[in-house]
């Protein structure tokens, strides 16, 4: 399985790298390195352009957790079984799961190993691209994105509380440094299995790490928060 998980996580890292927030800014003419607090995200974005494309990037980097985490299985899978032929033979026979088996039953023990390489370097990706020279986002649309295969339940919990945060403080890095500490807690009341509980208290700790410098501005009183219109 080895190798298995090196070429998950290589894939996963290289559709990480993709950015969608310098993409979208392009389209308008922005350089969003450049722009707002340089940060190449959807928060940036809808700071510098407005709730659109702020949203669309945002949307954007979900969908880019999703199937970061899924398409490398799936790859490696139809590979591994001599073609999409004998792959999707494999599928019909259950030995693997389906994306739709994924995202309505949740993953296969033997598989769930896999999902999590090509998922941390999707995450990865995102906030070091090797397009970017290794600069990137704070990772947390992708991270709801690849949890929504990994870990439903909790994810959920954090996207509630994210919200809540949001409208109560308007600050988005502490909806989000609340959405990351709230993970390991909630696969610990959920009871789920050790290897999703290490997974999510990983989590919470790099998403502290990306959001150094928003908590060191939010003790400080700095931080920029959105406005109620």
């Amino acid at each position: 399985m080895g190798w298995e998980l090196s070429i998950c996580g290589l894939l996963g890292y290289l559709l990480g790298s993709v950015n969608f927030a310098v993409i979208i800014a392009r389209q308008h003419d922005v350089d969003i390195l450049k722009a707002g607090s340089g940060n190449p995200g959807a928060t940036n974005v809808k700071r510098v352009l407005g709730k659109g494309p702020g949203t669309l990037v945002f949307a954007l980097d979900v969908m880019k957790g999703i199937w970061g985490t899924i398409l490398p299985l799936f790859i490696i899978n139809w590979v591994g079984h001599g073609g999409l032929g004998a792959s999707l033979q494999s599928y019909c026979s259950g030995e693997h799961s389906t994306v739709l088996q994924i995202l309505k039953d949740g993953t296969k023990p033997e598989d769930f190993y896999l999902l999590m390489a090509s998922f941390v370097g999707t995450l990865l990706g995102h906030c070091f691209s090797i397009f970017l020279k290794f600069r990137g986002g704070k990772g947390v649309a992708s991270t709801i994105g690849g949890l929504l295969v990994l870990l439903p339940s909790p994810i959920a919990i954090g996207a509630v509380l994210w919200a809540i945060v949001f409208f109560l403080t308007r600050y988005v890095s502490l909806a989000s440094l609340a959405l990351g500490f709230s993970l390991p807690v909630s696969c610990w009341l959920l009871k789920l299995p050790q290897p999703k509980f290490v997974l999510a208290a990983a989590l919470a700790a790099f998403n502290l790490w990306t959001h150094r410098s928003n908590l060191q501005r939010l003790l400080r009183g700095e931080e920029n928060r959105f406005s109620k219109k």
